[in-house]
């Protein structure tokens, strides 16, 4: 009854502010306690209580009424982070108005005149800044801030208090130190706090309210996005005293989280588990304060992430000082992040996130007895931040085996969602890390590592390493993924053309794998199709001449299948480039639908929008499902930078105006004509015109193949080497089998295994690789999957359903 009652009492109190035409003073105080005095209410409660319509009709109808309710809650969360919560009232005060907030904020944010209503001067907010002398100034949005980051650690609300603390009473808040109050141990605390569920579900009420606060951005164009974030600007600052605190609470929580925990089969069916929300809701206010530094990377990344020699994350009172001294516009969030450098916090942070990485892929004997993570793409999110903002981090991941036990995982989902349309955007993450972890020449050398533990893929069976694992995944996502995947091609050969000079022996299936890629793209007509298809030849050729080259003793498979696809090669080199011939050849296109690989290479062609219907058998997805749009994904040529591997192993910068085996050669002659399409859906294709994506394609569409642009190409495939190769070993191979009447291929393996082409092949060329570059683009559109994530990911209570999301669209699939 007591529940109904406030149900009720709280109802009225919403009719009674949507019903009043004249405006209620703020004085009136005994009103606006009706909202969070003697409320016990659930979020969902609120949620249901206060409709979406009465929120707009309030701010349409009487908006000095809904800025006095914003502007009061506030007053009271300010209040009672003063007094430290000493009551229980007072908890329960600060939940109602944490939720009501939750509730509103995001209609305030969907309309463009109240979005700077946070952010203007207000009167003064709460007692304790009366004695202040900016009091009067302060924007309503700092003090919400601020006033969520103290009750963040609040002695009996959202921490355990120390018993010199409690025993004289309740204490000064503003005289705690909130770095004896880490929520978990792990990077620069040791000590582990006693686990409190109560605690647990309050931090996620207030973290619930600060992402509320950080998604004014979800409200905004993305050609806005470039304008800092104020919230998130504000809260990451030195202005925020517990900024050190909370970015470590944040990152232990995350990483110390156990969703198995004893073991125990269907524990999760039976007992809530509030830690696993309060880690989620952890880890996405991790990535979104630390995203804020993606406006400006150019200039910050390369020194933040090199930085790291400075201090390390050991969160001492001096670094906290230094912390509260530095200047406004620094993002704290990212300066810790950057200079953690001690190898056990390194081993803690990878142990940890390979562990949650792999948490869905567990096998049990009982169906659905263990827990399943379900926040794995925002966990890869924090992985790329940390490789990217912190090289010494991204150093050690790759020196160390463990690399691996985050390569399997990332494989299986990129597997498991290569046919989900509203997965698209874990693929392309996948295969960014992935891309920025090949960069570097230990990632290679890993890959030869057996691979060993099978996880349930649907793949090819093979016996081999992680190297051959890579290309049988890569495989199956080009070969049978969703036809949005395709401008993810050239970054997929990009990753095994960078690791290809260190795969000391490939397996049989790999190998084919390989040789059959090579087999669907090199067809005249797939090549005469687009203006770009040829880039995939260039670099598929590029990974046969670094195996051949650098690890020709081991690669008898790969050998073996060039010399039984030796005709791919031939055709290759006499590739007509008449008029007749092209039009021939795309004459066969249209016609030549009966075979699977005709059908597969029409749907890579980015440029025909006939083909967007495909072959592929697309997973179903489940009816209502929302998908969030994504941000076109800048070319691979936009995405890397060329570096050479010296015979010491450094890699050195170069320029890409002229090499051979750089895809960027023919750049420029079809720069106009490059579509950088991404996992958007149609309409939001139709719709958007995302850096002149729509008027390529268009354009595109009257690019026809000339003789001229085909020699131009042609004449630069780095044939040499392969065709040097077959020339050498073909006729002994011949001549083994017709003089020992084999037919056995054990035997030729067994020869080519044991041959050599010491001083029979061209000079070795310089190993190239092409290392992540950031840019503009990659980072809007790790702000855009950023937030379609967190906005799909809360739908009880649905924090933004049915808001006028400006950075992406939601579509019904």
């Amino acid at each position: 009854m007591g529940n109904s009652d406030s149900k009720l009492h709280f109802r009225k109190a919403v009719i009674q502010l949507t019903t009043k035409t004249q405006p209620v003073e703020a004085s009136e105080d005994v009103f606006w306690d009706q909202f969070w005095t003697d409320v016990n209410l659930t979020a969902q409660d609120i949620f249901t209580l206060v409709p979406a319509a009465e929120i707009r009709a309030v701010r349409e109808e009487s908006p000095s009424n809904l800025a006095t309710l914003c502007y009061k809650a506030v007053e009271r969360l300010v209040l009672n982070a003063d007094s430290g919560c000493v009551c229980e009232r007072d908890r329960q005060a600060v939940l109602s108005c944490t939720r009501l907030l939750t509730r509103i904020l995001p209609y305030i944010f969907e309309d463009p005149d109240w979005r700077g209503f946070f952010w203007s001067t207000v009167p003064k907010v709460g007692k304790s800044l009366d004695e202040g002398d900016d009091g009067s100034t302060r924007p309503l949005a700092e003090s919400l801030l601020t006033a969520i980051s103290d009750l963040l650690f609040c002695p009996d609300f959202t921490v355990e208090s120390h018993s010199r603390t409690s025993a004289d009473g309740p204490c000064d808040i503003q005289s705690i130190d909130s770095c004896e109050f880490i929520w978990e141990a792990g990077v620069g605390f040791a000590q582990t706090p006693p686990l409190n569920h109560t605690h647990d579900s309050n931090r996620a009420e207030l973290l619930k309210l600060l992402l509320t606060c950080f998604s004014e951005e979800m409200y905004q164009s993305p050609s806005d996005t470039h304008i800092p974030n104020p919230w998130v600007s504000f809260f990451s600052s030195g202005e925020n005293r517990h900024a050190l605190p909370l970015f470590t609470s944040l990152l232990n929580v995350v990483c110390a989280y156990d969703p198995v925990g004893y073991g125990i089969p269907y524990n999760h069916l039976m007992f809530s588990d509030q830690r696993g929300v309060l880690a989620e809701l952890a880890l996405q206010t991790l990535i979104v304060s630390l995203e804020q530094e993606l406006v400006d990377h150019s200039k910050t990344s390369t020194n933040l992430s090199t930085n790291t020699d400075t201090c390390s994350a050991d969160y001492n009172k001096n670094t906290a000082a230094e912390g509260r001294q530095a200047t406004r516009g620094e993002n704290l969030f990212v300066n810790y992040l950057s200079r953690i450098h001690r190898e056990e916090d390194f081993h803690f942070i990878l142990r940890e996130i390979g562990r949650l990485l792999n948490n869905p892929l567990l096998q049990t004997y009982l169906p659905h007895s263990c827990k399943k993570i379900t926040f794995h793409q925002e966990l890869l999110v924090l992985l790329w931040k940390l490789c990217d903002l912190n090289k010494k981090f991204l150093f050690y991941v790759l020196k160390s085996s463990d690399v691996l036990d985050i390569l399997v995982p990332i494989l299986f989902y990129l597997s498991d969602c290569r046919a989900n349309q509203s997965c698209v955007g874990l693929v392309h993450i996948g295969v960014f890390i992935l891309l920025l972890l090949s960069g570097e020449r230990n990632f290679g050398v890993r890959l030869n590592k057996p691979y060993s533990v099978r996880v349930p893929m649907d793949i090819s069976v093979f016996a081999g390493t992680h190297a051959d694992l890579l290309i049988v995944v890569f495989h199956k996502i080009i070969t049978s993924g969703h036809q949005r995947l395709q401008p993810l091609y050239d970054c997929m050969l990009t990753i095994i053309v960078n690791v290809s000079p260190y795969l000391k022996s490939l397996s049989m299936v790999a190998a084919n794998k390989l040789l059959h890629l090579l087999e669907v793209f090199s067809s005249p007509w797939f090549l005469f199709c687009s203006p770009v298809n040829h880039h995939l030849v260039f670099f598929l050729l590029e990974v046969f001449n670094n195996i051949i080259q650098y690890q020709f003793d081991g690669n008898f498979n790969l050998v073996y299948g060039i010399i039984r696809k030796r005709n791919l090669f031939h055709q290759l080199a006499n590739l007509p480039t008449d008029v007749n011939s092209i039009q021939k050849a795309l004459q066969k296109k249209r016609s030549s639908n009966s075979t699977h690989n005709a059908v597969f290479m029409e749907t890579n062609n980015p440029y025909n929008t006939a083909c967007s219907e495909g072959p592929y058998k697309t997973t179903p997805v489940q009816t209502g499902t929302l998908n969030a749009s994504l941000k076109a994904m800048p070319r691979i040529d936009k995405l890397t930078e060329t570096s050479q591997v010296s015979e010491d192993g450094a890699t050195l910068l170069l320029q890409q105006s002229d090499s051979t085996h750089s895809q960027s050669d023919h750049s420029s002659e079809t720069q106009d004509t490059r579509e950088s399409s991404s996992g958007e859906d149609d309409q939001t294709s139709e719709k958007e015109d995302c850096d002149g994506s729509l008027k390529k394609v268009s354009s595109s569409s009257d690019w026809a193949p000339t003789p001229d642009w085909v020699l131009s190409w042609k004449s630069k495939l780095p044939l040499q080497t392969i065709m040097r190769l077959l020339q050498v070993l073909v006729p002994q191979v011949e001549k083994i089998c017709i003089d020992k009447g084999l037919t056995d291929e054990s035997e030729i393996l067994k020869f080519l295994q044991h041959g050599t082409l010491v001083g029979l092949l061209p000079v070795p060329h310089p190993i190239l690789i092409r290392k992540y570059q950031a840019n503009e683009g990659t980072a809007l559109w790790f702000r855009t999957y950023m937030w379609g994530i967190i906005y799909l990911r809360y739908v009880d209570p649905p924090v933004w359903y049915d808001t006028d999301v400006k950075l992406f669209e939601i579509q019904r699939i």
